[in-house]
This record gives structure tokens, C-alpha cells and sequence, in this order.
């Protein structure tokens, strides 16, 4: 964070001119006056300008509404970054996820404004394979997949859910394709084993009877 300061002129710099030149004596006074608030400005240790005050009034402050310092407002912009990329994080797995994820939970850490930010988070994901349901099994693995990925820097526990919900789609496929090899045999089979029941007829052609 770059913290700028604006600096304020003093309107009297910019006053529009006379338009008659003063008189000698005029001008000496309002030079003696001048004077004599410079003197009183430098004797003064408590006089501060306005961009200065300004300045302080804008940066950020501790909890008990003393100004920080250096270090505290580089923490500060830390804290908050870190805060936005963990909430982000885990906002990505939710979407995604969608039934399949729960609520985020995060840990906090208080900064120096005395507010609590967030550093560290997750989100439960179920990405167990339903029972007796590979086609489903598949389907949701592969929505537990994009949500494991779905944040831009996933962490090694994303990559690791991934993984596992990988090899549950890979045997999910296998056993699908394993149940239609089964089901399509069993029509093969069934119908190459009909028992023919045709009888030869008195003019000798073949008859076939119908199951009601």
C-alpha cells in the first residue's frame, strides 16, 4: 500500500492581486507581520501544517487510535491480502463443490487495527463413492475433482483429495464397463438359448407357438 499525501496552500498564496500598488509603509507592516508568524511557527514545537495533520488523520491506526507505525502498516496490508486470497480459496471449492461441500472454516489472526483476519481455512468435501452406483459414483467424482482443483493455488490436501477421487472415478468406469459387458451378454446369451417350439404342420410348414 502506498500511502500519498496531498499538501494544502495556504489560500493567502494565491489572493488576487491589488489593483493599486500599497504604500511603502503598508507593505513593511505586512512584511513585519509575516515575520512574525514565521518566528512564532518555528518556536513552537507543537505547530504542525495541515498536510501533515492531514496526513496523519488518513493513515491507518491501532486499536487504542494511535497512528502506526512502519512495520504495523506493512503487517496490516499482509494480513489483509492473505485474508482475501484464503477466503477466495476456499469460496472456489464451495461453488464448485456445490452438495458436496460444506461450510469454510478459517483461522484468524488479529492485526494491528486490533481486527481479526483470516490465515488458514477449509472447507469439508465428501468424495466418497456412492454404493452400488458406479454411474453416479463417476459423476461425482468428477465434481469432487473440479472442486479440489477449482482455486487458483490449490494446497497439497486439494491435490491429495484429487487423487483419491481419481482413483474412485477409475474404478467407478471399470465397474460400469464391467456391468454392461455383463448385461450385454446376458442378451446375447438370452437370446441365443430360446428354445425353438415350431412343429411341422399337415402341409408341412413350420408354426410357431406364442408365449401369453
Amino acid at each position: 500500500m502506498v500511502v500519498s499525501s496531498v499538501s494544502t496552500v495556504p489560500a493567502a498564496a494565491w489572493a488576487y492581486p491589488a489593483a493599486n500598488a500599497t504604500s511603502p509603509r503598508v507593505e513593511q507592516a505586512a512584511r513585519g507581520r509575516a515575520s512574525e508568524e514565521e518566528t512564532t511557527k518555528a518556536d513552537d514545537p507543537n505547530a504542525t501544517s495541515s498536510s501533515d495533520e492531514n496526513s496523519e488523520a488518513a493513515g491507518p491506526k491501532r486499536a487504542d487510535g494511535t497512528p502506526m507505525a512502519p512495520e504495523e502498516i506493512q503487517l496490516l496490508e499482509q494480513l489483509k491480502q492473505t485474508d482475501r486470497e484464503v477466503r477466495q480459496h476456499e469460496m472456489a471449492h464451495q461453488t464448485v463443490g456445490g452438495a458436496y461441500a460444506g461450510g469454510a472454516s478459517y483461522e484468524y489472526e488479529v492485526g494491528p487495527d486490533g481486527k481479526r483476519y483470516a490465515v488458514a481455512g477449509e472447507v469439508p468435501i465428501d468424495y466418497g463413492p456412492v454404493p452400488n452406483d458406479p454411474q453416479a459414483t463417476i459423476e461425482k467424482m468428477q465434481t469432487v475433482i473440479a472442486a479440489a482443483m477449482a482455486p487458483a493455488d490449490p494446497s497439497p490436501k486439494d491435490y491429495q483429495v484429487a487423487a483419491q477421487a481419481r482413483q474412485y472415478l477409475l474404478e467407478a468406469k471399470l465397474e460400469a464397463s464391467m456391468l454392461r459387458s455383463e448385461m450385454e451378454q446376458a442378451r446375447s446369451d438370452g437370446a441365443a438359448t430360446t428354445p425353438s417350439t415350431a412343429t411341422p404342420s399337415a402341409d408341412g410348414s413350420a408354426a410357431g407357438e406364442l408365449a401369453a
